[in-house]
Order: C-alpha cells, then structure tokens, then sequence
C-alpha cells in the first residue's frame, strides 16, 4: 500500500564544490537541470515571502503613513 522511496527525486543530493569529473554527460544534464529546477523553486519562495512581508508591513503600519 504505501511505498518505501524517498519524495525526492532519483538523483543524489547535490553538494557544491564536488568532483565533477566522474560524472558523464548524461549525469551533469541531469544535475543541471535538478539545479535549474531548484532555482525556480527557490525563486517562488523568495517571490511568496516578499509578498508576505509586503502584506505584514502594510497591515502593521500606522494609518496614513506611505
């Protein structure tokens, strides 16, 4: 019924600044784009926290000021 494998994705975690040169075409694409992945993600979070804090600001400050 319910399985054993982990919500992440296949790939191992990426650590930066490792050895690349073990790794063949195939595997450095696939890191690029788990990388890239992880930027958008990234990206979207810091978007949604921004908005959130835009939105405490506004409610928090005294009526009047802008």
């Amino acid at each position: 019924m319910f399985q054993d494998e982990p919500l992440t994705s296949r790939t191992e975690a990426i650590t930066p600044g490792e050895d690349l040169s073990d790794l063949g075409v195939e595997q450095l694409t696939e890191r690029l784009e788990t990388l890239r992945q992880e930027m958008a993600r990234t990206e979207s979070a810091i978007k949604d926290k921004k908005a959130g804090l835009s939105a405490a600001e506004a409610f928090f400050s005294p009526p009047g000021a802008s």
